[in-house]
């Protein structure tokens, strides 16, 4: 069958504004959705493939199918197995089953129930050099004995094919066949598919280049010598030749590539050598509250608990106002650079020196949460913990105490004798636990006990700049290596509802190609601190005029050297201390407004539209589209009395509702 070879976004304009309203044409195809993370969570794909799965099967119905491969634990404990309902999809799984491979079938136990066909690689290892065989003979990549990760792909890749062909042989002209592979773990399989001439239509998607993770991981000045890099030595030297080459040769088989950023596209262009066909931001779930205050009411409860753990983690050293106590956060894997924890550390440092200067009654209490090696929880934070328990009860009991005689002399008509109302014993229960909040330690740095405390890169730092949790420091800091738990004895609370009782999200990457956790803090609506090297910081610039006004600050990190970004990041810091309390709210509800820009409804219809673009006769020439930039913009009437915040709320959704329905189509190429 006929396939494009590339294809520009500017060329769904058409398509876009002919479907805009109608029901995809989907009936005539089968979407296969391929990732070594489906069922499987490892990292971030994880997060792009679960959350897109209902908007996906609403679109597609019984027409997407998700694979990857298959563990026992993640099959029993998320798949509930059932019979395919497409009679072509059993024959191709009995035919790799009768020639000894297993081949799993169900529903994904996720919002959506996506079906999901899922591969042994155990059952297939025997294959192994055979299949490396054929990958020598078609690509003339060779993959070492000693890489499991890499030679696994290569068995799945090959069932997938093999499948692949098997389903095609059933289907004969219709229905037809695109396969999506997220990554250089499913590249194998596109590879094999398109070497056998498979009739099926391909779509590649990185998410980050492998190369470009390794050296930034490695303190490379990345972005100023993208054109500069050999990166077959590179890869060489990093012992990840053979991966990278994997990598590549998808990206050059596939009919569409795709990547989820611009700066990502900007990158893939160099380290690939291919420049992506279509940036496809990637989205989140986004649950609409009926009423506005309802997000706002579940941000003061949850902050309530973060201030309930902060009592008790500085017990003795409480001598700031909680309700004056703002809350940042930062989070993710531990990449201590690439996160920009090393700028955020600086600039937190700074930010304690412009408080104290101004005497600021403000106290900014910043969490880490990112997870380290540790033996367990420290004995401080537990006791911590027990001490503020220790004091509710004591006031709790005295408060009844208290209460009863009160009753009793109003029953009697008499104003009680405050001298008298509470008795001796009393009196010594308060100076008991009073003496117990006694302490000769300052409040510590971290959660827990780490393995590497010496050599630990916050911990190091923050030994740096001297930010130890003293009574002066305006800026306080709480290293919490472990990600957050429910069911956590010490801060029992998920993620999602930390994040809802904070009051900015902090990330300063440098190298992160999209970055859920400052979209999530949208959705949410928390304010968050990005970079224009993030995927998210750059589609914001792109689409809202003016993103601090909406909660959304974002650091040069591109264009400015390290230390003017750390000054420029101590400056929203600050400047956000210094708003009222009703400031944080107005921003607040229009951090919350964002959230339809990050809709899986509406990213990921564009992006089934793309698909379809693969296959004639749905595939339009490329046409003109007038520049849209950003339609929510900056009000200056915040702090004027007459700000209305429901006329603001419906401009705002106004703003964004056309421009949601202009479809993306002005997206410039890398």
């Amino acid at each position: 069958m006929p396939l494009s070879r590339s294809l520009s976004m500017t060329s769904l304009s058409g398509l876009l504004s002919q479907w805009e309203e109608d029901e995809l044409p989907v009936e005539d195809l089968l979407l296969f959705e391929v990732s070594w993370e489906v069922t499987n969570k490892v990292g971030g794909i994880y997060t792009v493939i679960q959350t897109k799965a209902k908007i996906t099967v609403d679109e597609w119905g019984e027409n997407y199918y998700m694979m990857g491969p298959y563990f026992e634990h993640n099959f029993k404990t998320q798949v509930e197995g059932c019979e395919p309902p497409n009679p072509a999809i059993r024959k191709a799984m009995d035919a790799l089953i009768n020639n000894g491979c297993q081949v799993h079938f169900g529903r994904w136990l996720i919002e959506g129930s996506p079906y999901v066909v899922l591969f042994d690689i155990g059952s297939a290892a025997w294959n192994l050099d055979r299949w490396k065989g054929d990958l020598w003979q078609t690509s003339h990549i060779g993959l070492p004995y000693h890489d499991r990760e890499a030679n696994d792909s290569l068995i799945l890749g090959s069932l997938i094919a093999w499948f692949f062909k098997e389903l095609t042989d059933q289907l004969g002209d219709k229905p037809s066949v695109i396969g999506h592979f997220h990554e250089w773990q499913a590249g194998p399989g596109l590879i094999l598919s398109r070497s056998r001439k498979i009739p099926i239509a391909t779509v590649f998607t990185t998410h980050a280049t492998l190369l470009g993770r390794y050296l930034c991981a490695g303190n490379a000045d990345f972005y100023n010598n993208l054109d500069k890099f050999n990166v077959d030595k590179e890869a060489g030297e990093r012992q990840i030749y053979h991966r990278y080459c994997l990598e590549r040769a998808a990206v050059h088989c596939s009919h569409v590539f795709t990547t989820v950023s611009q700066i990502t596209a900007v990158e893939a262009n160099h380290m690939l050598h291919r420049r992506p066909d279509v940036v496809t931001p990637n989205g989140l779930n986004v649950k609409k509250f009926s009423a506005m205050h309802e997000f706002q009411n579940l941000h003061s409860t949850s902050k309530m608990r973060i201030q309930e753990f902060v009592r008790g983690h500085f017990y003795g050293h409480l001598d700031f106002n909680l309700e004056k106590t703002l809350f940042f956060f930062i989070a993710g894997r531990y990449e201590f650079s690439n996160k920009g924890a090393d700028i955020f550390l600086e600039s937190l440092s700074r930010l304690n020196y412009l408080l104290r200067v101004h005497k600021d009654d403000v106290t900014v209490v910043v969490f880490f949460i990112m997870p380290a090696k540790t033996n367990n929880f420290n004995v401080e934070s537990l006791k911590g913990q027990a001490v503020r328990k220790q004091l509710w009860d004591t006031a709790h009991t005295v408060k009844e105490k208290f209460g009863k005689k009160l009753y009793d002399a109003l029953l009697k008509g008499q104003i009680p004798d405050m001298n008298t109302i509470l008795d001796r014993d009393d009196f010594t229960i308060m100076k008991r636990a009073i003496f117990a909040t006694q302490r000769h330690s300052l409040p510590p740095v971290t959660t827990h006990n780490m393995l590497d405390d010496s050599t630990d890169p916050i911990l190091s730092n923050v030994r740096r700049i001297n930010l130890f949790n003293s009574r002066t420091d305006r800026v306080k800091i709480i290293f919490h290596p472990e990600f957050l738990s429910s069911t956590s004895p010490l801060l029992p609370m998920d993620y999602e509802d930390f994040v809802r009782g904070c009051n900015l999200g902090v990330f300063p990457s440098y190298y992160e190609p999209w970055g859920y956790t400052p979209g999530e803090c949208t959705v949410m609506g928390i304010p968050s601190v990005t970079t224009n090297l993030s995927g998210f910081g750059c589609f914001m610039e792109e689409h809202v005029s003016d993103p601090t006004a909406y909660g959304i600050y974002i650091v040069d990190r591109r264009f400015r050297s390290a230390d003017e970004s750390c000054n420029q990041l101590t400056q929203f810091m600050f400047s956000f201390c210094q708003q009222s309390r009703r400031q944080r709210i107005i921003q607040r509800n229009r951090t919350e407004r964002l959230s339809d820009l990050l809709d899986w409804r509406y990213l990921g219809r564009v992006g089934f539209r793309f698909l379809l673009c693969t296959f004639p006769p749905y595939s339009v020439p490329p046409s003109p589209s007038a520049s849209i930039h950003s339609t929510p913009h900056h009000s200056d009437v915040e702090d004027d009395e007459d700000y209305d915040e429901d006329e603001e709320a419906e401009k705002d959704r106004l703003n964004i509702n056309a421009f949601n329905r202009r479809s993306e189509c002005d997206e410039k190429s890398p």
